[in-house]
C-alpha cells in the first residue's frame, strides 16, 4: 500500500510540475503579446510582481522574447528585472531566428483568438478510475482525450488518434495506429509499459514521454525519466495473446528526459530517409510542442506551409498555397487556439497581406495580395 500511495504521489508531483510550466509558458507568452505597445503603470507593477516571484519566470520571458524577436522591446522595462544579468540561451534557436530576418514575423494578441466551442475540443474528456483493459481509444479530428488507466497511468490522446490497449499479467500494450499521444507511466518494473508504433517498440517502467505519428517518421520526445526504443521483432507481433512479455534487448536505443528522436517508420526504414538521431531539447521547446495537451498551438518561426499542416490536423479543412516564392519565405511565431480557423485568416490578412479563397467546404486557397 505505501508503494502504491508513493507511486501515486509523484506522478501527482509530476503533474503539477508540468502543469506549473504549462501556466510560466502561458503567462510569459501573454506579457509578450502586449509589448508592441506601451504597459500601463498597473500592467508594469503587476509584471515586476511576477518577475519576482521565482527567477524562473524571468528566464522564461526572455526565452520566450528572444524566440518571437522581442528582446528589444523588454529594454524598455529593464527597471524591472533584477541588477545581476541573466544569460539566454540561444543555442537551441539559431536555426531559425536567421531565417527570420528577411521574413515576416507577429505576435497573436489575446484579441486575435475568436471565441471557441472549448466544449468540441475536449468533447472526449474522460476521467475514469478503471477502464476495459482490452479497448480502442479513438478522437476524431479537433477532439482530445484524457483516459486514466486501471494500472495509474495516464494518457492524452491529441486530434484524430487511434489507439489499442492491451493488459496482460506481464505486459501493459499500447498499439499506436494513428495520431499523437502523451504517457504518463505509472512505475511498475514487473510489468513495463510498451507501446507499438511504425514497427518499433517505446518502452518505459515510470516515465512520461509524447509520441506523434507523421507520414514518414515518429517523433518521440521524453518529459521524464527515459524509455527504451527496438525494432519490433516477429514473434512480437502477437499482441492479441493473453500472456505475452516484451522484454527488448540489450543494444535498446535510450532516450532520456529533454530529448527527443525521429525514428523511420517500418516501410520507410530501407529508404534511409529518416536521420534516426537523439537530441536535446530546451524545456520551452517541448512545452511549446506539447501545447496541444491546453487546446493551443505554439509556432515559433515556422514556415507557413508547416504552420498550415499544423493547423489543418485540428480541423477538416485543408489549406492550398500559392506558388509564390514570397508567400514561402513568410514565417510565423505566435500562439493560436487549435481550430480557429476564422481566427487564423483574419490574422494572416491583417499581419501580412494574404488573402483566402474557400474553394469548398473543406479547401481553402491563400495567397499574397496583389500591390497597388
Amino acid at each position: 500500500m505505501t508503494n502504491i500511495h508513493s507511486m501515486h504521489e509523484h506522478q501527482k508531483r509530476r503533474q503539477i510540475s508540468e502543469e506549473l510550466e504549462e501556466a510560466r509558458l502561458d503567462t510569459a507568452s501573454d506579457w509578450v503579446t502586449k509589448l508592441d505597445r506601451s504597459l500601463s503603470q498597473s500592467e508594469k507593477q503587476s509584471l515586476g510582481n511576477w518577475l519576482a516571484t521565482e527567477p524562473k519566470n524571468i528566464q522564461v520571458l526572455l526565452e520566450v522574447a528572444h524566440l518571437w524577436d522581442k528582446m528589444n522591446e523588454l529594454e524598455r522595462l529593464a527597471d524591472l528585472f533584477p541588477q545581476k544579468p541573466i544569460v539566454v540561451k540561444k543555442n537551441h534557436s539559431k536555426k531559425w531566428v536567421s531565417g527570420l530576418v528577411a521574413s515576416l514575423m507577429f505576435v497573436v494578441t489575446a484579441g486575435v483568438f475568436m471565441n471557441m466551442d472549448q466544449n468540441r475540443y475536449f468533447a472526449q474528456q474522460q476521467n475514469l478510475a478503471a477502464i476495459n483493459p482490452n479497448q480502442t481509444l479513438q478522437t476524431n479530428i479537433g477532439e482530445s482525450n484524457t483516459i486514466n488507466l486501471p494500472d495509474g497511468s495516464k494518457i492524452i490522446l491529441n486530434t484524430n488518434t487511434l489507439a489499442k490497449i492491451r493488459y496482460t499479467p506481464t505486459a501493459r500494450i499500447i498499439e499506436l495506429k494513428r495520431g499523437e499521444v502523451h504517457i504518463d507511466v505509472a512505475h511498475d518494473k514487473t510489468r513495463p509499459l510498451s507501446v507499438v508504433v511504425g514497427g518499433k517498440i517505446i518502452q518505459a517502467v515510470g516515465t512520461a514521454f509524447n509520441i506523434e505519428v507523421r507520414s514518414d517518421s515518429i517523433e518521440l520526445i521524453v518529459t521524464d525519466g527515459k524509455v527504451l526504443v527496438a525494432p519490433v521483432q516477429e514473434e512480437l507481433k502477437l499482441v492479441d495473446a493473453k500472456s505475452i512479455s516484451i522484454e527488448l534487448p540489450e543494444n535498446s536505443v535510450s532516450i532520456s528526459k529533454g530529448e527527443k528522436i525521429n525514428l523511420a517508420v517500418a516501410s520507410q526504414q530501407q529508404s534511409k530517409s529518416v536521420e534516426e538521431k537523439i537530441v536535446k531539447v530546451a524545456p520551452i521547446e517541448i512545452a511549446a510542442s506539447l501545447s496541444w495537451r491546453t487546446g493551443n498551438l505554439i509556432f515559433r518561426g515556422e514556415s507557413l506551409a508547416e504552420v498550415m499542416a499544423e493547423i489543418s490536423r485540428y480541423s477538416d479543412v485543408k489549406f492550398e498555397l500559392d506558388d509564390d516564392i514570397e508567400l514561402k519565405k513568410i514565417r510565423v511565431a505566435g500562439m493560436f487556439r487549435t481550430g480557429d480557423i476564422t481566427g487564423l485568416l483574419s490574422v494572416l490578412e491583417q499581419n501580412f497581406s494574404i488573402q483566402h479563397k474557400k474553394i469548398n467546404q473543406h479547401k481553402i486557397y491563400l495567397r499574397l495580395a496583389e500591390s497597388g
